[in-house]
Formats: C-alpha cells, structure tokens, sequence
C-alpha cells in the first residue's frame, strides 16, 4: 500500500506541477543562460515541457526502488547468515506456539 501510493505520488507531482494546470512548473538549470529570466520568467520556465519533470521523478521511484531492493536482499543476507530464516523440523511440527510461547493457540 505505502510503495504504490509513494510511486503514485511522486509521478503525480511530475503531472500536477504544470503551470497549466495550477502548479508552479519547473526549472530547467541545465538549459539555463544567463539572458534567461529577462522578461520576468524564471529561468527555463518559458518553454515548459510536463515531461521532463514526469521523466525525472520516474528516475527518482526507480532509484529509490533499487535502493530499497538492494537495502532489503543485504538485510535478508545477513540475517539468514547469522540466525537462519527457518525454525528447525521438530518445533515446526510442534507448532511455533508450544515452542515459542510455550501454549496452543487453538484448543480444538
């Protein structure tokens, strides 16, 4: 639920910042001269493109996807190095409860 509404989010903010259609636009630093800016406009603001700005938060999810990726496989290595990731046969066949918390969860 957080991932898809983070990634929804922040491609959004590459759609709603388009100065038509209410948001403050971008600016494009790497087009910028120093006669930008002269008639009032700020700097690369004059010749607006949404998807540039759309481009560079799909750059940003897919970084932070990555991270998290790579994040999450040496958190999982480690502990599967140093603790295991599995409880042994016999308090698996017990039951995680009893061996555990040492009760049944369910009397039937």
């Amino acid at each position: 639920i957080h991932a898809v509404g983070g990634i929804l989010g922040a491609l959004a903010t590459g759609i709603l910042v388009d100065p038509a259609l209410g948001g403050a636009g971008i600016v494009d630093y790497a087009k910028c001269t120093v006669t930008d800016g002269v008639y009032g406009a700020p700097c690369g603001a004059l010749e607006y493109n949404m998807a540039t700005q759309l481009l560079a938060q799909a750059k940003g999810v897919l970084v932070t996807v990555a991270w998290s990726a790579i994040g999450s496989l040496a958190v999982y290595t480690v502990i599967a190095v140093i603790f295991g990731l599995r409880v042994s046969e016999e308090k698996e066949r017990e039951g995680l409860d009893i061996s555990e918390h040492g009760e049944r969860a369910y009397n039937m």
